[in-house]
């Protein structure tokens, strides 16, 4: 059974380093139909850069290609896959060791996949080495009021 959003939108450019705020700004301004907090618009913005630097980086070396990016909104729920079709990587577990990088001459942290994790609820990473790699990460954006919500009815309870 295929699964309904409330709202979609892809994107895609051209993989210069320039277009990585382009990518942020636009995944940031679809997320904010979800009303986020400052912090959570922080947060997948900075997941969607890391995602976005990675594709740039490692997926086309000093190449060009396309950065793919569909992202989905449901109820209070965003979906970003973010995805090239660059060389792939090797290993997923070795690359989502912390400080683990193919490219410390261009002085890479090795943190991309660790900072996505540590500011995204979820991220799954699949890849095919010559083919490319697909990331899709989620957040749910906790709103306030649902807080206040779940705060009166714990403190309702006998």
């Amino acid at each position: 059974m295929e699964e309904h959003f409330e709202n979609e939108m892809n994107l895609e450019f051209i993989s210069k380093s320039a277009n990585e705020a382009f990518a942020r700004i636009s995944v940031a301004a679809f997320a904010s139909q979800l009303d986020p907090t400052i912090e959570e618009l922080a947060d997948i913005k900075t997941a969607v850069s890391e995602a976005v630097t990675n594709c740039i980086i490692h997926g086309y070396e000093n190449e060009f290609g396309v950065v793919k990016i569909h992202a989905k909104l449901n109820q209070n729920k965003i979906i970003v896959e973010i995805s090239d079709n660059g060389k792939g990587i090797e290993n997923i577990q070795l690359a989502k060791e912390p400080l683990y990088t193919t490219k410390p001459n261009l002085e890479r942290s090795g943190m991309g996949f660790t900072i996505m994790e540590s500011f995204m609820d979820s991220v799954d990473i699949e890849s095919i080495v010559g083919v490319g790699t697909k990331v899709t990460m989620s957040k749910k954006i906790k709103k306030e009021e649902t807080n206040q919500e779940e705060l009166s009815q714990m403190t309702s309870m006998p």
